[in-house]
Parts: structure tokens; sequence; C-alpha cells
């Protein structure tokens, strides 16, 4: 196999075109084999195989830079810089990152893991590149997803009309997670259908060029150019902009892409290749089914089936459940996402209520800010994001939403340990940032049946109000402790004396395990549900502190600014005898890996915490 011989970039510019092709089909090969294992993301992957040989044939890494948006396409670019050999340990704790690392090799050259940060980061590296004398090319790699990110548009406005190269490859394969939307959008499909424009320029100008008026026509055409771009192509938004746009061109066919690089490479200014692929490139399934397959678990290759096992009911089902009963009582609701109508749960609302349903695209700021729109306007938005993404959106929330006091409903889901993705998809910041901002109050539910009661609960709140929630399976014990949410009231679950254990969200079931434990070793013990981040209930401290001598709060989050450090500060205020031990998640981010073992390597899991109890608390019994 061809693909046994890439131990690194040269090993590509030895081969012919023939070979890169052959080596083409066996890295589809070899990537659907590893994913169907280990999971990960496929479709895009599969997308850019030819794109990314190409680049290694004219490019020379690492000293050229490649850097690829949101990085979930660069499995390929693993692979040619001579990671073969970590795929079987892909995404798992301690393997290779399904996202480029700097840590992790050379080759990538800046971490990424969300939108539209390629051009920025590329030109910053131009800049660097300049004012230091080096020698060395800069590419971005940005797909038509991610370009409808609102912070492309200002790198992409700032990047023209430089007078030294900068290379940003447009991977259009029209899908960003879902399907695109908007503008941008149509404007690259209306491109696609004119191909021939840049073909017919080259015949033109060097046939000019061999005329005796050759030269004076051809400045002539030069100064007139704008005027027939204007109608050939539509818009020419990026020659517009200062940008020298090259293509489209075939993104499966690396000699026509190598042709076109090489161009690029000579061209004295910022230079745009718009490169045409298709997402799932090469196996059935995922072509057919490209949302499926952009981030899978482990699966069958033949069927495309899930190999995991049948599930129980998600977060994120039963949200969208929930919010679609509501919704189909309520015509002022509307929902709100950015490019995951799958993930956070919306598709049945959008299919149901399309009418009232936005997906804005990869742009969580306008997601925010539209959405105070219609919460001034008299809607009840909803907007639905992951923890990781809606931190993107903080000032929108804070001055758009929150400072005008309207009512929208942040639903948040994937908060806490995510797993697989790593350190830039881990919800574990959001209680901190969401409870920081006046006027936000914050829920979390114990379990899918709160989640259902704190989403009617939110609907009905004249203000800003977030529900965190995690991913996976929705926790379905605790059935016969539910009373009515009220506004900043915690639930009693078990009150005793003793030790009190005050937890938020995914951590009330790992207190019940706690609770346990804790009556076996002979010590009382209550059971509070926080439900309330923002406001904490003071009301059920002053309750505790009458004959508790320990607190301890749990949560998925980090320590500093949440629900464990506002507990602390009314006790050590209040009730300066009464011990708060916080168990919480360390400051740092968190790397890829099983959601069980980071728990556990983490010190959040009923062991570890009981660990830690039996080392502050009891340490002097015998």
């Amino acid at each position: 196999m061809i693909l046994d011989t890439i131990k690194g970039p040269e090993d590509i510019k030895k081969l012919t075109y023939p070979e890169m092709e052959e080596l083409a089909s066996e890295i589809r090969s070899f990537l659907i084999e590893k994913i169907s294992h280990t999971g990960g993301h496929l479709a895009s992957n599969l997308g850019v195989v030819e794109l990314t040989i190409a680049l290694y044939r004219v490019f020379n890494f690492p000293t050229d830079k490649v850097i690829w948006d949101v990085g979930h396409q660069s499995y390929t670019h693993k692979i040619l810089s001579g990671r073969k050999d970590g795929f079987d340990e892909l995404r798992q704790y301690g393997g290779m990152s399904g996202f480029p690392k700097r840590k992790e090799s050379c080759y990538d050259v800046f971490d990424t893991g969300h939108s539209s940060t390629s051009i920025s980061a590329g030109l910053g590296m131009v800049q660097a590149r300049d004012i230091l004398g080096d020698d060395y090319k800069v590419i971005s790699v940005i797909g038509d997803g991610a370009l409808t990110g609102g912070m492309a548009y200002e790198a992409l406005n700032n990047a023209g009309g430089r007078d030294k190269n900068f290379i940003i490859i447009l991977n259009d394969n029209n899908m960003s997670i879902a399907s695109n939307v908007g503008g941008m959008s149509t404007y690259l499909s209306e491109i696609r259908a004119l191909e021939g424009y840049n073909t017919l320029k080259k015949h033109v100008t060097r046939r000019l060029k061999k005329t005796g008026i050759g030269e004076h026509m051809y400045q002539f055409v030069s100064r007139t150019k704008h005027s027939i771009k204007q109608i050939l192509v539509p818009g020419m938004l990026f020659e517009d902009m200062g940008i020298t746009y090259l293509g489209p061109v075939d993104g499966h066919d690396i000699r026509k892409m190598t042709t076109l690089f090489h161009e690029a490479k000579r061209i004295d200014r910022t230079v745009l290749i718009h490169v045409v692929t298709q997402k799932g490139k090469g196996y059935a399934p995922a072509e057919n089914n490209p949302e499926k397959f952009h981030g899978i678990g482990a699966f069958d290759i033949a069927s495309g089936r899930s190999t995991g096992r049948k599930k129980k009911e998600t977060y994120t089902e039963v949200f969208s459940d929930e919010l679609c009963q509501i919704a189909s009582r309520n015509s002022d609701i509307a929902a709100v996402t950015a490019a995951m109508p799958d993930g956070t749960g919306l598709k049945k609302f959008a299919q149901r209520f399309p009418e009232r349903f936005f997906d804005v695209g990869i742009a969580e700021q306008h997601a925010v800010t539209s959405a105070a729109g219609m919460a001034a306007a008299g809607l009840r938005p909803v907007v639905a994001v992951y923890s990781s993404f809606m931190q993107r959106a903080f000032d929108q929330i804070m001055v758009d939403v929150c400072l005008q006091n309207l009512p929208v409903v942040f639903c948040i889901d994937r908060a806490g340990l995510v797993g697989s993705d790593g350190e830039t998809h881990q919800g574990i910041l959001d209680l901190t940032y969401m409870s920081a901002i006046p006027n936000m109050t914050v829920l979390a539910p114990k379990n899918k049946w709160e989640l259902r009661k704190m989403l009617r609960f939110a609907l009905n709140f004249d203000g800003p109000i977030a529900i965190r929630y995690p991913r996976g399976i929705a926790y379905d014990g605790l059935p016969n402790h539910l009373a009515e949410i009220e506004y900043g009231k915690s639930e009693m679950i078990y009150e005793e004396s003793g030790i009190a254990l005050m937890a938020v969200g995914s951590m009330v079931s790992t207190a019940e395990h706690i609770r346990e434990k804790l009556i076996c070793q002979g010590h009382r013990c209550s059971l509070v549900n926080g439900r309330f981040i923002k406001p904490v209930d003071t009301d059920v401290i002053d309750r505790l502190a009458k004959n508790h001598d320990t607190i301890i709060t749990l949560e998925e989050n980090v320590k500093r600014g949440g629900y464990g450090e506002c507990v602390t500060d009314y006790v050590e205020k209040h009730y300066p005898g009464i011990r708060v031990v916080n168990i919480t998640l360390p400051d740092a981010y968190v790397e890829h890996g099983d959601v069980t073992l980071l728990r556990s390597v983490l010190g959040i899991d009923s062991d570890s915490i009981m660990e830690k109890i039996k080392s502050e608390l009891f340490s002097d019994e015998k």
C-alpha cells in the first residue's frame, strides 16, 4: 500500500498523480475503518482528502504554515505529517486529539476547535512573518459554513489590499454541520455555476498580449474589468475587498488544485482559492447523510448504523419534545440556533413550526441579538446553543439581552464535560460566565422531568433566563422528588442533620450516591437540589445552618464564579462556624477522553469525592 510508505511530507512529493489518486482512496478506507471503531468527524475529513494531498504536494510543511478552521477536517493532515499510528487512540484519553494541537506536532501551528478563526490567525502569522523578515507561506483553510461567522468577514476586510502573499482556501461543500443558510451560501452557489469565468479571463489575456495592440488593449480591459466582473460574476465580493479570487476548482482533482496552488504562491497579495468538495466523499452513507456523519460514534461500515447500544432518552430529546408541546399551545414562541438544528434538538421544532424557526448559521452573536430583537417586539425566543459555543456571544447576552432585561430563554446544551472533542468543547464555564451577568437567572435540572418543568417556568419568566443541561442520557432517578419550580428556591430532597450535600444539575445524582455511602458509614446527611445557580437560595442555607456543621457543594463547573463559591461566600459571612467543602472541576482546560474516565481523573465521581470527604472531614477517625 502506498499509505504505508508515507512517513512525512517529502514522501508525497515523490508520487505521480496516479499514485496520489490511489493514496487518496487508501486514506479514505483507512479513515472509515479507524473512525468506525473510535468515532470522530468523518464526513468533513472524507471531503478534503485530495485537497490535503495537493497542499502537501505544493507547500513545504512545517516551514510553510497551514491553519485548519475548526480543525475537525484535519485527519488527512495528521496522516501525511506522520501521525498515522495515532489513529487507534484517536480522541481517547491520553491519545491523539481530533483537532490540531500545537503541543501534539510542529505541523499543527495553531490550536483550533471553534469556527471562523483561521483567517484572523493566518493574517496574524503573515504580519509576524513580514515584520520578522521570515520567508514562508501561510495558508488558511476555511469552509463555506465557517464563512457564515462574522469573525471571518472582519478578517477578510483586514486581509484585502495587502501587498504580501497570504493564501485563503475556501473549502466549499455547501455544508457546515447542517445545510448552509443565508446570502453567502447563495452567492457561492452562483459562482459555482460560472466555472468558466477564470478560464475565459486567462484565454483572453493570453491572446491579447500576442497581438500588436494587445498590451494597450489589455490595459484597457484591466481598467474596465470591475464592470465586466459585475456582469459575469454576481458581486465579486472577494475581488471588491481587494482579494484575488481563483476558482472554483474541483476539490477532488489533485492535478488542477496543484496548478492553482502554484499560481497562488506567486501572487503578492491576499488570494482566495475557491475549492468545491463533497462532504462524505467516497462513503455512501456519509455522502447521503453528512449531518449524521459530521461527528459520529462507533458504527458498522457496511450499513453505516451505530454499533452502540440503543440509548435512553437524552436531555436534548427531552428539551426538543417539551418545547414542541409548549409551542403548539403558544404561537409567540420562536426558536433560534447557530447551524445546529440536529445537535440542539430543534430539528423537530423546525419541521413543525418552520415559520418560527431560525437557523442563523455559525453566528452565535447574531443569534443572540436577533433573539433580543424578537423579545423586544413581543415574541418569546428560545436560543439553543452548546455551552462552549454560547460563550462566543457573551457580549450580546450581556448588553443586548440582559441590559434591557428581555425575556430570552437560553437553553445551554452540552454543559459540563462532553468528552472526546476536548478542551474547545468542554462546557465547564457556563455557570460562571452566565452568573456574572446582571439580570440573568440560571437553572440546572437534576433529571428529565425537572428539565420539562424548568422550560415551562422559563417561558413564563419575565426576564433573561438560562437552563443548562448535560450531554447524553437524561437522568431518570428521584422521580418522586419533584416540587414545583419557585423562583430562587432549592428543593430539599432529604433533610437530616450533620452533613448537607448541596448539588446542582448533573451532580445531584452523584450527591445521591454520596449520601447513600455516608449513611452506610453511620453519618447523617441531608441532600439539597440547588436548582437555581443564580440566585442562590440563601433561605435553604439558613435552614441548614440550624443543625448542620458541614456543607458540601457539588457542581460540574470550575470553582471560580460557580455555585459553590457563592454558597461559601454566604456561609463565611453569616455562619463562620460551618465548614464548606466545594466539589468542582479544576481551573484548567480539560483534555479529550471518555466522560466517565474524565470524571474520575478530575475528582468529581462518587469514589473520588468520598476519598476527599474522608481526608478532609474524617481523617482523625479511627
